[in-house]
């Protein structure tokens, strides 16, 4: 709740953060509305999980540990990180993700 600023958000912006977390729509707001810090706040989150549901999916092909511990606790957080970022995008918050905001803030684009 510290990230999060009171400022006037538009529903265009808020539209963006919603699909920053829907896997590959990520790159929509990433590099289509680049003036916008709140959208590139959302989409940078977005990128870091995109980019980690690829490594969930690497993992998950290692036998039995992956198909039975890796895939499943691994999606789920996906899943709900994505669910919380497009929760705080619709309302138009800045929330960084536990783990994953560190990285999106070294995103440089």
């Amino acid at each position: 709740m510290s990230e999060e600023k009171k400022q006037a958000v538009s529903r265009d912006e808020r539209v963006m953060g919603v699909l920053a977390y829907l896997w590959v729509l990520c790159l929509l707001p990433l590099l289509s509305r680049k003036d916008s810090e709140f959208c590139q706040f959302h989409a940078k989150q977005g990128l870091v999980l995109f980019i980690g549901s690829f490594a969930i999916m690497f993992l998950g092909m290692i036998p039995i540990l992956g198909w039975f511990i890796v895939l499943p606790i691994g999606w789920f957080l996906i899943v709900v990180l994505s669910l919380l970022g497009i929760l705080n995008g619709w309302q138009g918050k800045k929330w960084a993700m536990p783990f994953i905001g560190k990285y999106a803030k070294k995103i440089n684009l």
